[in-house]
């Protein structure tokens, strides 16, 4: 079975707002064993939606809408959907008690513009939406009982969504397809292995035997990415699981030493795996990567088993006073330096007590380099119980800062995992 999204608001299409409802939607709909076709956005504009609903129609059974279902002027997606299927707007006593308990305490957001919020197309099955006001709303686009094509309209604010999705859609989907992932075949099957370490030209002739012997039921796509790769093996209801395993199987003796994940996972989410299982704990010190080695290693729920801390040491005085590196170093060698970043470390891990540490010192740019040190350059160590190792890399004078920052923190956590492993 396949699906379309289409996400309705003018704000995507000026890039106030950045589409992240597909990806998150598109990975919910593959675990559940449906195919996603096509991502199409459009305007507020009746004309605009009803067309792109005609062409998403004509190649896919079921389409979901996300965005355009507000109480104010501008949000016309139940107006529209009422025309194109041929219905009315009507109250829902059920949503309209949803929403009257939803603000009780917030008499001020219930106003003739809240009561839209109730009216409902009528030949639409109304699933709750726990978190917000807007509806969700499923419509089928023929009533004859053999028609399989439906539409589900879905607020488009990233929580309501997803909350919707996983407590609703989802599992109202999954009822539709329940029949198809009973079968052996015609599921849609994705094996991932996340590999870094090896540039992608090099990876495809490395395995270009294995990969030309594929059969035809399964498809391969290198996904690249700050230093990694994702491999991923896919089939869309013409292989089983067992034989994307068989595959894999034979792949995995070809790239062993390259391989950071069986599995598409953040690299955060593998290093702190590791360290929970070993029952260790791991601080940062940053220079260049300004907290975003941070913010990573404590993004995943549970991170305070194993991460304890930070010290964002951007000056030198900071990184003096308190990680204890000498000042003879930074007047010796410079911030940007092996000697420099290994007593980052080795103070941060000695601050904290830690287990393992890492610190980052670099030259980000657009400005601040040298001959010696151009704009890209970043020294980063790992210290460990048993010693600090420390590495200079070179992201390159043409990318941009964010760019250079963040192949810095993808480079600290993918070693770390090396090393603890």
């Amino acid at each position: 079975m396949k699906a379309e999204i289409i996400t309705i608001g003018d704000e995507l299409l000026i890039g106030q707002v950045v589409d992240t409802n597909s990806a998150w939607m598109a990975q919910r709909l593959n675990e559940a064993g449906i195919s996603l076709h096509q991502v199409t956005s459009v305007h507020d504009d009746r004309q605009h939606i009803l067309r792109a609903l005609d062409e998403a129609f004509s190649r896919v059974d079921i389409v979901l809408t996300t965005g355009g279902l507000g109480p104010t002027k501008d949000d016309i997606t139940k107006h529209v959907l009422c025309e194109y299927f041929h219905t009315t707007l009507i109250e829902d006593p059920i949503v309209r008690e949803h929403i009257l308990t939803l603000y009780k305490e917030r008499p001020d957001v219930l106003n003739r513009l809240t009561a839209t919020q109730w009216l409902v197309p009528a030949s639409a099955t109304i699933l709750t939406n726990r978190v917000g006001s807007a509806p969700i709303m499923v419509l089928p686009l023929s009533n004859s009982e053999a028609s399989t094509k439906l539409l589900i309209s879905m607020p488009g604010v990233p929580y309501e969504m997803q909350v919707a999705m996983t407590e609703q859609v989802i599992p109202f989907l999954e009822s539709k397809v329940e029949s198809l992932r009973s079968k052996a075949r015609g599921q849609v099957i994705h094996r991932t292995i996340l590999l870094a370490g090896i540039p992608e030209s090099t990876l495809a002739i490395r395995i270009e035997a294995w990969e030309d012997a594929l059969p035809k039921t399964m498809h391969l796509a290198y996904l690249p990415k700050d230093g990694t790769i994702r491999l991923r093996l896919s089939t869309y209801g013409e292989a089983t699981a067992e034989e994307m395993d068989a595959q894999i199987a034979a792949l995995l003796p070809l790239i062993s030493d390259y391989v950071i994940a069986l599995e598409d996972k953040p690299l955060e989410g593998i290093l702190g795996e590791l360290l929970k299982q070993q029952n260790a704990t791991i601080a940062t010190a940053e220079s260049c990567t300004g907290g975003r080695l941070a913010a990573a290693l404590n993004t995943l729920p549970g991170s305070s088993a194993y991460y304890l801390g930070s010290v964002v040491a951007y000056a030198n005085e900071v990184k003096e006073q308190v990680l204890g590196v000498e000042h003879d170093t930074l007047m010796q060698y410079g911030a940007v330096s092996e000697q420099t970043v290994r007593e980052m470390a080795e103070g941060v891990r000695r601050l904290m007590h830690t287990d393992y540490a890492i610190a980052t010192s670099g030259i980000a740019g657009p400005d601040g380099g040298t001959e010696d040190k151009p704009v890209g350059t970043v020294w980063i160590a790992w210290a460990t119980p048993e010693g600090t190792v420390a590495e200079r890399y070179q992201f390159g004078v043409a990318r941009l800062r964010e760019q250079i920052t963040q192949r810095a923190v993808t480079t600290a956590l993918i070693r770390m995992i090396q090393i603890i492993r």
